[in-house]
């Protein structure tokens, strides 16, 4: 029985860790400053927001042939 209420605080202490309150800067500071190509001031919202570039593409392209590779000069054995 005690598992069980453990389990059960547990899952509430959890449960409140996501709570949803709009973003906004602490007080005595101010949001980063308007990127230079910026039409306007990014709100939190919109910064927390990955561009392309940070997110890339996945690939599934899998090898069609197998290729031998090429020598490499730099490819040496460990140092003892």
């Amino acid at each position: 029985m005690k598992s069980f209420w453990a389990l059960t605080g547990l899952a509430l202490a959890l449960s409140a860790c996501g709570g949803r309150v709009a973003l906004k800067p602490e007080t005595g500071k101010s949001l980063p400053p308007k990127p230079e190509t910026a039409s306007a001031v990014p709100t939190p919202d919109q910064l927390l927001v990955p561009d392309i570039q940070s997110r890339p593409k996945r690939s599934d392209e899998q090898l069609k042939r197998s290729e031998e590779r090429q020598n490499d000069k730099f490819d040496l054995p460990p140092s003892h």
